[in-house]
């Protein structure tokens, strides 16, 4: 529309511009008496009042300041659990509470933070941590991502993954064993390259972090050696339906020895998601295999192996089924061996919100089989961004 409709100046000059035609067509109607010269009067004093209107300026629009506000969401994690070894056999708890502000920082870059208040398992206590804090450039040369700061490293397909959105409750023993119950989290830098692959999808990734703080196969000592990870994915679209994921990881670092830990994975995941029906159906398996190779002394090297597998079955539209088998042996001593089942059950209501109940079971050749169980309620506030595929 036309500014001169949109100034109230305008619109006030219009309306009184008809007043005073209407005002002159009245006074040619009626005699010239007391009440006509008054009323003439009026009319001249509006006219000039309506020219002062007519010739002020509009009034300038203010600018208002650019906001860059981060996406803020809060994710509660609330647990029961139960356990048939100790004296404490049932507990419940809030296990954590996570807050992620996320945004981009300017056309070059991009910002994730996730802080974290978790409870010590051992002590009931609740300290804040910064679970992430990393920056993504997002327009490098060549297909190329850098990203710095404080990340979960590219192991496999659980370490990268927040706990919350994994599809059971408890990690796996063999993760545990090697990794401990946090995973691979440290601080340095990652440099991300998609290959100019035609058929399928083909990334690698290579990562120098300063030493993970809390893990049974690395740390971070005084000298100047750090943990080198390289990973290679690969992805392929099998069909509409179907897809199929195979990863290749390898670490190198210091262990708590002063001498070199090595360590060889290898993922795979197959996702079935039918086209027609996938909202109602999905078929999941994944598996992952650790071999350790750890040196303590010059004339000590021990060899160790583990692995997790998993199948998740869609039941329903909200109703998940998720079967696991762990085998874990001892990083320091291959003769300690676990293998342990477990059943989750899961209620998805929404992507704000679900329920899963899991029950395990695990035996090994040192002490008497033990039994299991959690409840866990994820709940979230706020804007929360998808996470990878």
């Amino acid at each position: 529309m036309n500014n001169y409709y949109r100034s109230p100046y305008r619109f006030h000059g219009i309306i009184l511009l008809l007043l005073s035609v209407a005002g002159k067509i009245c006074l040619a109607q009626v005699p010239a008496d007391s009440t006509a010269a008054a009323d003439s009067a009026l009319l001249k004093q509006i006219e000039a009042q309506m020219q002062q209107a007519t010739t002020q300026p509009p009034p300038q629009p203010t600018r208002s300041g650019i906001t860059a506000n981060p996406d803020i969401s809060v994710i509660g994690d609330f647990q029961g659990s139960y356990i048939s070894k100790g004296k404490k056999n049932i507990n419940a708890y809030l296990n954590e509470t996570e807050v992620s502000l996320q945004a981009v920082v300017d056309p070059y870059a991009r910002a994730d933070f996730f802080l974290t208040f978790g409870r010590d398992p051992v002590t009931g206590k609740y300290g804040a941590a910064v679970e992430e804090g990393y920056l993504t450039t997002l327009s490098l040369p060549a297909r190329l991502q850098l990203k710095v700061g404080k990340f979960k490293e590219a192991l496999g397909r659980i370490n990268t993954v927040h706990p919350h959105a994994l599809p059971f409750i408890d990690m796996p023993n063999a993760y545990v064993n090697y990794f401990g119950e946090e995973g691979l989290n440290d601080e340095g830098a990652s440099l991300s390259w998609l290959l100019p692959t035609q058929k399928f999808y083909q990334e690698l990734v290579v990562q120098a972090t300063s030493g993970a703080a809390e893990s049974p196969s690395f740390t971070r000592g005084e000298s100047n050696r750090l943990i080198y990870l390289s990973h290679l994915k690969n992805f392929f679209t099998i069909s509409d339906d179907a897809t199929f994921e195979l990863g290749l990881t390898g670490i190198s670092g210091p262990n708590d020895s002063a001498r070199v830990t090595n360590i060889g994975a290898a993922d795979i995941t197959y996702k079935w998601k039918p086209v027609k029906l996938n909202t109602y159906r999905s078929l999941t398996w994944q598996s992952e295999f650790y071999f350790s190779h750890a040196n303590y002394t010059p004339t000590d090297a021990r060899n160790s192996f583990g692995l997790y597998s998993f199948l998740q079955w869609q039941l329903s539209k909200r109703w998940f089924l998720t079967g696991r088998y762990d085998y874990a042996q001892k990083p320091y001593d291959r003769s300690i061996v676990e293998q342990a089942y477990s059943l989750t059950a899961g209620w998805y209501a929404t992507e704000f919100s679900k329920m899963e109940f899991e029950g395990k079971t695990t035996d090994d050749n040192i002490q008497s089989r033990y039994y299991q169980a959690w409840l866990r309620w994820i709940f979230v506030i706020g804007t929360h961004g998808a996470h990878q595929y």
